[in-house]
């Protein structure tokens, strides 16, 4: 098991003397975050977010909000794109910071510490359940495919391109004549929902958001579960997983399907756990019908139905029976769907380019860097690398499958589903979400390398879409003074919030090993005061408090 604080550990006294009731406003020296600050402070963050994405959201021809008096000038005016563009960035920047307020704080609230971090994400989702869409289009595509199903068309062959006006509905022209990467259960969803919609096309992306939000109410059910079944603190984990604002931003402000898929298969992990195999092939179906990449948590249900210390003959036989009635309840959907197993080519051909950011990217710009500075061709690098990978993923997922302890069983499969995300050239920032709730319900450890690198990598990605992901109009000619704004203001609030703001800058001083110079520096600043970590002054706070060293998590 991992280290993880309980939420009603209690913090060392001070032996001073008599000390008021932690968290009392009559305490002078009590320097612990509020309750309700972070709470409130996120909830602002959520609705600048939302301002900016009036003015600079991704708005199609045929939504009402065009002709909008209020959202006219945000979108036509330099002045209304600047102020949404400032908005935008710094509302994602003031959650991300009442995020990390919110995780220092959880062993204040004692017992009702998941019920807090419940409320936090209720309140800054609120208003991302009407924000114009940021970070991602792919809403727009679930438009698309819905008409297409509606219109009897195959969505496994057959572009949204093929579907007159499909340009005013918002679907990016790079996936226009490209086929669904979906699976066949969410084709059903969105047609049910462009039926219910028709062409309101804000009506659809509301549905859509609704059903996003589904998913992400299946995760704060099951997170907790799962981490008390791995003794992890589950106010602790629904914060890292859920709380978190590119879980938010990603899931509910984009509304992207994956949001459903993950919730589905949290749900069939726990029920797996808990020895009800049956329900849990069903559920990780259903997630499989949203998108078909969590298939490789099948061998690992199979083996959390055969239980603890079962016989290989066992294993097999359990294997053979969630394989059975996984292909069972596949075939019966396609063969009334009409598509059959059409999903399965389009996965195959999947992952045309690379990211920057991914592995594979990387290796590539190295190497076809470097084969350029010699002269040699380097046309082939990226499809090598991509066919060395699969081969890699596969090779990994089946040495997890029949090595390691059961006691790791889930871990074995967070690690299989991880090779297969890790491995992949293309790696969008939600994909993190995908693996984060596993990592999170197994024990992210605290005082180490680990929670600093997801803040990291939640930042990054924020920073990213917050930049990348702008809807201005061509006519103003402010797409890259905007995308440099952006960054801009993103590089300051990172910039402050790591180094100068006592409630976060725990993350980099603490968990960097950069605490005892910290601590050094101040004890010369006060003439070389010695200061124990026992004890308490009034310009100091106990060690469980400090404004540097950060979440008891």
């Amino acid at each position: 098991m991992t280290d993880v604080a309980g939420p009603g550990e209690s913090r060392t006294a001070d032996p001073g003397g008599p000390q008021p009731m932690p968290g009392r406003k009559d305490d002078p020296t009590d320097s612990r975050p509020r309750p309700l600050g972070p709470l409130v402070e996120g909830l602002i963050g959520s609705v600048l977010v939302l301002f900016g994405s009036l003015g600079v959201g991704w708005l199609v021809s045929t939504s009402r909000l065009t002709r909008h008096e209020f959202v006219i000038p945000l979108r036509t005016e330099p002045e209304g794109v600047i102020g949404c563009t400032v908005a935008l960035t710094l509302g994602c920047w003031i959650m991300f910071r009442a995020w990390l307020r919110l995780g220092r704080a959880l062993r204040e609230f004692g017992e009702s510490a998941l019920g807090t971090v419940n409320i936090a994400v209720i309140l800054w989702s609120l208003p991302q359940l009407v924000v114009v869409p940021i970070f991602s289009r792919d809403v727009f595509a679930y438009l698309g495919q819905g008409r297409l199903v509606l219109a009897g068309e195959d969505p496994y062959t057959t572009g949204v391109s093929h579907l007159a006006n499909w340009f005013q509905l918002g679907t990016d022209i790079t996936w226009a004549e490209d086929e669904t990467p979906y699976g066949p259960l969410f084709l059903w969803a969105e047609a049910a929902v462009m039926r219910a919609a028709g062409e309101d096309v804000d009506l659809a992306i509301l549905l859509f958001r609704l059903i996003c939000t589904a998913g992400v109410v299946l995760m704060m059910v099951f997170i907790p579960r799962l981490a008390r079944l791995h003794g992890v603190d589950p106010a602790r984990a629904q914060w890292i997983a859920v709380a978190n604002p590119l879980l938010i931003l990603s899931f509910i402000s984009s509304a992207h399907n994956d949001a459903l898929m993950v919730g589905f298969a949290l749900a069939g992990v726990y029920c797996a756990a808990r020895g009800r195999g049956v329900v849990a092939v069903v559920l990780i179906v259903l997630s499989i019908g949203v998108k078909p990449i969590t298939m490789v948590l099948l061998p690992f249900i199979g083996l959390l139905w055969a239980g603890p210390g079962a016989s290989w003959r066992r294993r097999f036989t359990y294997w053979a029976m969630t394989a059975g009635l996984a292909a069972a309840l596949l075939t019966t959907i396609g063969v009334v769907q009409g598509y059959g197993f059409g999903w399965v080519t389009v996965l195959a051909g999947t992952g045309t380019g690379s990211v920057f950011w991914s592995p594979l990217g990387i290796m590539d710009t190295f190497m076809t860097t470097v084969l350029d500075a010699i002269g040699i061709p380097h046309f082939w690098t990226l499809d090598t690398l991509k066919n060395i990978a699969r081969v890699l993923s596969v090779l990994i997922v089946v040495a997890l499958m029949f090595r390691g302890a059961d006691r790791f069983l889930i871990q074995r499969m967070m690690w299989a589903f991880t090779a297969l995300v890790v491995l992949s050239p293309i790696i969008q920032p939600w994909y993190l979400l995908w693996l984060l709730p596993f990592f999170a319900v197994t024990g992210i450890r605290r005082g180490d390398w680990q929670f600093t690198w997801v803040a990291f990598t939640v930042a990054f990605f924020l920073a990213f879409g917050a930049a990348d992901q702008l809807s201005i109009w061509q006519f103003l000619e402010m797409d890259q003074q905007m995308i440099v704004l952006s960054q801009v203001i993103s590089w300051v609030c990172l910039l402050w919030l790591a180094l100068f703001d006592p409630g976060t800058r725990w993350v980099v001083l603490h968990h960097l090993g950069l605490m005892r110079w910290w601590v050094r520096r101040r004890r010369r600043g006060r003439g070389g005061q010695e200061l124990r970590p026992d004890t308490t002054s009034p310009n100091t706070t106990s060690p469980g408090t400090n404004q540097e060293t950060g979440p008891d998590a």
